[in-house]
């Protein structure tokens, strides 16, 4: 007997994968091949796809019917805050009124925003006391809802860089932060930040190779660690295993990042000139995060005067050179930095890079495809081909025709669990 699309399926956070689903797609996006196919049917057993095959289901069986829909691989965002809420004034003082406790509940609730907005995994560029840590713990542990969660823990900074956590601090509260709160100078302190973010538990290690918008610091661009240091973070994150992302707005933080074997570069924004031909040649991803720079530019007037003025400049930089990189074949992938604007408004990331430029196939591919390959994670997510997770985002509409509608997904699943919309 068919099944109605899943609009009263209740859903618990502790949902265990899908035993045995059909599902039937009007569409479904080819993300290897950066296109929309006809009609197919998927077959999920234990959270897992079992089969993908062209047409409709078979006479008889029963199957959840998205036949009228676009399905596309969940969507993968390789930069967010899970635990920030919306950049504004009251950021600048949570840190003296908050408690870890506090981040985590909050992390919650926006992981649980991202998943329905077809978001089926990120990764997390930064927290404050562990709590990433502990969303994606609890989502694991089937006790919260949310995607699947790769976090650095702490970011890496230098002194008085963007992630020194006392940066405006008065001289009696800043103290003086070493490599347990992710403060480093010189090549021994970067062994034993990575080895803290190790032991507290991080998938991957997050450096600010430059200074950053909302720091409260003046310059926004400057280089904030050595050639050396920023080799030493990679070499001491390869014997853990870890990959790194460089926040890094200015041209020679971006340099030196690259040179040191980062695996991705965020924002990018003076990603130009001989940094174009350097980044290809290195095979660095950049993650060009549209959205942050379109929204701090919005709501400039909110922040403290030397935070204004970098956020007014930041969001034409970005969409110009990501527009230059992606016309010169820079391997790009999908990121928001969500976290600085609000968490399941992610896909609106899709609607600022196709405006700058990109295809509307190529701008989904990068979220898909692109995001597995960062990750290291190919055979199981960013494709609905046999044995990746069932994870699945519906839209109504061509995306390809509007990016827009995957601003507003019908039904994610996760596992093949659906989540209806917020």
């Amino acid at each position: 007997m068919r099944h109605a699309p899943l609009a009263l399926v209740i859903i618990v956070a502790a949902s265990a994968p899908a035993d045995a689903l059909t599902i039937a797609c009007g569409k479904v996006f080819d993300a290897e091949n950066a296109s929309l196919l006809g009609p197919h049917t998927l077959e999920i057993t234990d959270g897992r796809i079992r089969a993908l095959t062209p047409g409709r289901p078979a006479a008889g069986a029963e199957f959840v019917d998205h036949s009228a829909q676009v399905c596309l691989p969940g969507l993968i965002d390789l930069h967010t805050h899970i635990s920030d809420n919306e950049a504004g004034p009251a950021s600048y003082t949570e840190g003296y009124r908050l408690n870890a406790g506090d981040y985590a509940l909050r992390g919650a609730l926006n992981a649980k925003k991202t998943l329905r907005a077809g978001f089926t995994t990120i990764r997390d560029l930064g927290d404050v006391d562990g709590a990433s840590v502990a969303v994606r713990n609890a989502i694991n542990q089937g006790i919260a809802e949310g995607p699947r969660i790769y976090t650095a823990g702490k970011s890496i900074a230098t002194t008085g860089g963007h992630a020194d956590p006392t940066n405006g601090s008065n001289r009696d509260l800043a103290g003086k932060p070493g490599p347990r709160e992710g403060v480093i100078n010189g090549p021994e302190d970067a062994y034993a930040a990575v080895r803290y973010r190790y032991k507290e538990g991080s998938d991957l290690i997050k450096i600010t190779a430059t200074g950053g918008v909302l720091s409260y610091a003046k310059n926004g661009l400057n280089p904030q660690f050595t050639q050396e240091e920023a080799n030493a973070i990679v070499a001491a994150a390869k014997d853990y295993g870890f990959t790194v992302a460089a926040h890094a707005h200015g041209a020679e933080g971006i340099r030196r990042a690259i040179l040191a074997g980062v695996t991705t570069i965020e924002h990018g924004s003076y990603l130009e000139g001989d940094l174009i031909p350097l980044i290809k040649e290195h095979g660095t991803w950049l993650v060009p995060t549209l959205l942050a720079g379109d929204w701090v530019g919005a709501k400039a007037d909110q922040f403290p005067p030397m935070v204004a003025a970098k956020a007014r400049s930041i969001g034409p930089l970005l969409a110009a050179n990501f527009k230059r990189a992606y016309q010169a074949g820079v391997k790009i992938a999908f990121g928001t930095d969500t976290g600085v604007s609000p968490h399941g408004r992610n896909a609106r990331e899709f609607e600022l890079m196709v405006n700058a430029g990109m295809p509307a196939n190529v701008a989904i591919q990068s979220a898909t495809r692109n995001g597995a390959r960062v990750l290291g994670l190919s055979a199981d997510i960013g494709s609905l081909t046999p044995g990746h997770y069932a994870d699945i985002v519906v839209v109504d509409g061509d995306p390809l025709a509007d990016i827009r509608v995957l601003q507003k997904p019908a039904m994610t699943y996760k596992s093949g669990v659906a989540y209806p919309p917020l």
